[in-house]
């Protein structure tokens, strides 16, 4: 099976090959071969689906192409441990274009993006999966991310998980909405602490693996690797709001909406990057209460709950992946963009980051890219 879906191919199985049967209760695991995803599988097996395994074969920023390194030879053996066949999908190609290179155009333009859900929305929800129907038939598709799918087909949700602090459906938001009902994710129910003794319990080699640093493609976590500035220098003037130069930045991609540190102006109160100005290579600073915001405008959506997207409608917002949720009511909504109003400001709303929005049952609504 060697067909191509848009740059993703499949390669052939990596010790047996799989049949469909044709059940109804296949599913396809995307493994890394961390506990999160090989749980996912084991937990799926136990409960009596057809389990398949599948591993993105990734690039990394600096052309590395380790099978070892995070999604590699580890994730194969982690399926064959719990008694499933396992393919590699090279999608060297779409990450790079889809993930990548959208990462490095975006810190060149000011904004500081979240890859992870690019990742998710762009290459797993979309083209991963259009190739897992393609090339096996199957429908249904999981993942070790903390979050809930609730609900049946005529109206599915995707909520937060039972761990608040272990939540991920900040960065799975992008899933399309008539795929939801095909999402399995088994370990929306657990804490990251009972998943590892559940691993345990069942003998599995990766049950105390470490996790995954968040940047998987940086080497390191260093995100410079990944725009490709280590040895590069592009200095340019810090003003103040009312356009008064105060200092020189070393690279506007070294800085972020919100950041103190690094910028290396001496004050009488800390200061924190409000404006990042691509077009004249140039940072604007502020106070902090100048970095806090009521409204914020997002792009780029995907709503999960037409419904209950209407202007007025009170909601729960997150700017960052780590931010709790706080209170918002919808401005503005259309087909391409949306604005809401949070009740109290939050701090520093950044171009490229997520707004997700959730109702008051922890269900996403909707979210899209800062703007």
């Amino acid at each position: 099976m060697n067909r191509r879906n848009d740059k993703i191919s499949l390669l052939p199985p990596t010790f047996e090959p799989w049949y469909n049967e044709d059940s109804g209760r296949e599913v396809v695991v995307l493994m890394s071969g961390g506990v999160d995803s090989t749980l996912t599988a084991l937990l799926l097996k136990e409960a009596g689906w057809d389990v398949l395994g599948l591993t993105m074969y990734l690039a990394s920023a600096d052309g590395c192409e380790n099978p070892d390194s995070c999604c590699g030879s580890k994730a194969a053996f982690a399926a064959r441990s719990v008694g499933i066949k396992h393919y590699f999908m090279d999608a060297r190609t779409a990450f790079s274009t889809y993930v990548i290179e959208r990462f490095r155009k975006s810190y060149f333009a000011g904004k500081t993006p979240n890859p992870c859900v690019d990742c998710n929305t762009v290459l797993k929800f979309d083209r991963v999966w259009r190739a897992v129907e393609e090339q096996f038939g199957i429908k249904y598709l999981a993942t070790g991310h903390y979050a809930r799918v609730e609900g049946d087909k005529n109206e599915t949700r995707l909520c937060k998980a039972a761990d608040r602090e272990r939540d991920q459906s900040y960065f799975i938001y992008g899933v399309p909405r008539d795929r939801l009902p095909f999402l399995q994710l088994p370990l929306g129910e657990y804490t990251k602490r009972r998943v590892r003794e559940l691993a345990e319990e069942k003998g599995l080699d990766v049950a105390d693996k470490p996790d995954s640093m968040e940047l998987c493609f940086a080497g390191q976590g260093d995100y410079r690797r990944a725009l490709g500035v280590q040895d590069q220098e592009s200095e340019g003037p810090i003003y103040d709001l009312d356009g008064t130069r105060l200092g020189t930045h070393n690279g506007i991609w070294n800085y972020t909406i919100g950041q103190r540190r690094g910028l290396g102006i001496a004050a009488g109160e800390p200061l924190y990057v409000v404006k990042i100005q691509p077009e004249a290579n140039a940072l604007v600073v502020g106070r902090r209460p100048e970095v806090f915001w009521h409204d914020v405008r997002a792009t780029n959506l995907n709503i999960l709950f037409p419904a209950e997207l209407q202007p007025g409608r009170r909601l729960y917002g997150k700017v960052r992946s780590y931010n709790s949720a706080s209170e918002a009511s919808v401005s503005e909504v259309s087909e391409t963009q949306l604005q809401v109003k949070f009740e109290e400001p939050v701090f520093a709303p950044t171009p490229g980051q997520h707004l997700v929005l959730y109702n008051e049952d922890d269900a996403i609504v909707a979210g899209g890219e800062i703007v």
